[in-house]
């Protein structure tokens, strides 16, 4: 298992191409090679990359201080890396990883050994009794976001200034979030029209009766509906329509940075991050739990509270909201409902007792 501690910084740091690429490689051929580049990247989200990039490195550093192989990696090795996180011993300073961010780095460093024409035997016991064991020992029941509700929401839409670019953008980007039930990276990658950028996830389509979204995931597209709101003041299909009009944004990224002391919508798409920072700056100024610390609700908020809240108030079939949160299965909706009726179906009373 050992080898030269240096050996990983040879490690390229992109995807590898599908192809080889020579100096004397045909044009057609380069022309094909960055293509499929192209395509490889697709086949996963920029989030994802960066995460397995950040993990990659994480191990190949780890591998490096211990004088031990990053490539290929061996079973044992791995084991060892795991266990090092677990125990917060893989670098000076650092606390034990989570048993989902464990797991989050074996999957990367498996996706890093098959770019790389390799595998990871993740059954090797090495690997999987090792895991086993940090699951029983480190497991714990899942901290889940605050939903933003209904009437969090009202109450968040009145700190924003309706009288700036920045506000109508962000009135629009909460409720268009919510009422989709959008991730935040969703929400970003939307475009006003089809095929309009590379990059873009999806794109809008607004129609009298309300808008449709059109939205790009690992499985191929899916449809989204958003019909209009009770009242203007809380209609995600004029709060949209509004943003656009002021913005003068006929082609592209929907939501764009805004600069010029506010004045001047820029030409870049937003980061997904700022979709998390709006709903925590939004809740903490709407006073949104304020029974906790502000600390605690600054970590309870983030833009997957906006999907939470959908799903907790939307009171329709349960197969509409999965439906509209894209979910496989019901189980999984069930797990963003923070206040449904958990005793509806009461197996105790069915069986008699």
């Amino acid at each position: 298992m050992t080898s030269d501690p240096d050996a990983v910084d040879d490690l390229p740091n992109s995807i590898p191409s599908p192809a080889p690429s020579a100096p004397g490689l045909p044009a057609h051929l380069r022309d094909l090679t960055d293509r499929a580049r192209i395509y490889v990247e697709a086949a996963s989200s920029a989030n994802t990359r960066r995460a397995y990039a950040a993990d990659w490195k994480h191990f190949s550093a780890w591998c490096r201080r211990s004088g031990l192989a990053a490539l290929p990696p061996h079973p044992q090795t791995v084991g060892l890396y795991i266990t090092a996180c677990a125990s917060g011993t893989a670098e000076r300073g650092m606390k034990p990883n989570t048993v989902s961010t464990i797991e989050r780095r074996l999957s990367a460093i498996g996706w890093n050994c098959v770019q790389r024409g390799m595998s990871l035997d993740r059954k090797d016991r090495h690997i999987a009794t090792v895991l086993a064991g940090i699951r029983n020992t480190h497991a714990a029941p899942p901290r889940q976001k605050e939903a933003v509700l209904p009437e969090h929401l009202i109450a968040m839409l009145e700190t924003l200034d309706r009288g700036t670019l920045r506000g109508l953008r962000d009135r629009a980007m909460l409720l268009v979030g919510f009422a989709g039930g959008l991730r935040r990276s969703e929400i970003v990658g939307l475009d006003c029209g089809r095929d309009q950028t590379e990059d873009g996830r999806g794109w809008v389509e607004i129609l009298d009766k309300g808008m449709v979204v059109w939205l790009r995931g690992k499985t191929g597209w899916r449809e989204v509906e958003i019909g209009r709101g009770s009242s203007d003041a809380t209609c995600p299909v004029v709060a949209l329509g509004t943003w656009i009009k002021f913005a003068r944004i006929a082609k592209g990224p929907l939501f764009r940075r805004v600069r010029g002391q506010g004045k001047d919508v820029g030409p870049d798409r937003l980061n997904d991050r700022e979709v998390a920072r709006l709903v925590k700056k939004a809740a903490l100024a709407a006073g949104v739990r304020s029974d906790l610390s502000e600390a605690e609700r600054a970590e309870k908020f983030s833009g997957h509270s906006l999907r939470a809240g959908l799903a907790s108030s939307a009171e329709i079939d349960e197969r509409y909201v999965q439906k509209q949160l894209g979910h496989a299965s019901a189980e999984m909706t069930r797990k963003y409902q923070r206040r449904r009726d958990r005793f509806r179906v009461n197996l105790t009373k069915a069986s008699g007792l």
